[in-house]
């Protein structure tokens, strides 16, 4: 972790408080992108597997097919905390990550 960019007073020119700048390994920044990817896509199929369930509840023939839509979307929920949980273990495997914040950022 580098100090904090800025003068010496601890402000920037404008009075405010520098923002912190941490350095980030390359294989950190892999690691980020990857599950990055992971959760996006995951969040796409979320959206997906309701959006068709809800379509087909609109008819009383596919109201079956639709219920199941709900449930691969229901499970497709629970694998957003496991992809979230993965990244810190997979983290906290990597030299100098611990020297960084595993929470900064979007929820991923």
């Amino acid at each position: 972790m580098s100090a904090p960019a800025g003068g010496s007073g601890g402000e920037t020119p404008s009075g405010h408080a520098p923002p912190l700048v941490y350095k980030l390994g390359r294989e950190e920044l892999v690691i980020r992108r990857r599950y990055e990817v992971l959760s996006i896509v995951n969040d796409i199929l979320v959206g997906l597997w309701f959006l068709i369930g809800s379509i087909l509840f609109f008819s009383e023939e596919t109201t079956y097919v639709g219920t199941w839509f709900f449930v691969i979307g229901s499970v497709e929920l629970l694998i957003r905390p496991v992809i979230r949980f993965s990244r810190r273990v997979h983290l906290q495997r990597v030299p100098m990550a611990g020297a960084v914040p595993t929470d900064y950022g979007p929820d991923f």
